[in-house]
């Protein structure tokens, strides 16, 4: 079970009733602004990620071996989208746990995540194979 869904509520609103007990509507008004200030600072945290993400084409990111480099287990979705500034490629089925997302770059490396209830669980990275007659990147004879 997630304890987080039901500490946050109770923790609040436990400051609430002590700060009614020690300063009275005073210490209410305070403690309700405060709240309201936490909700707001990550509802736009939120919609700033949404509103790059919606300006990337979906599963893109700049680098996937950079993204690889920055994940950590347990961090959230919001944080992983941060990062690539773009959704991801569902590859799980909507819905159902753990959900699968892949992120791809301009030279065919991916990477996908595996999330359960909204925190990372692992990842992988698939650089493909270079091949001896591609020699693209290698500077010219002289």
């Amino acid at each position: 079970m997630n304890f987080k869904k039901i500490l946050v509520p109770v923790g609040g609103i436990l400051l609430v009733a002590m700060s009614y007990r020690a300063y009275g509507l005073g210490g209410v008004a305070v403690a309700l602004g405060g709240v309201v200030m936490w909700v707001l600072m990550h509802y736009t945290r939120l919609m700033q990620v949404l509103k790059r993400a919606s300006n990337n084409p979906i599963g893109y990111v700049g680098s996937a071996v950079m993204l690889n480099a920055k994940l950590r287990p347990g961090v959230a979705m919001l944080h992983v989208l941060a990062l690539t500034r773009a959704l991801g490629e569902q590859l799980s089925p909507k819905d159902e746990q753990p959900e699968i997302f892949r992120w791809t770059d301009g030279s065919k490396s991916h990477v996908t995540a595996e999330f359960l209830n909204g925190k990372l669980v692992k990842w992988t990275l698939y650089r493909p194979p270079v091949s001896e007659g591609d020699d693209s990147d290698a500077a010219p004879a002289p």
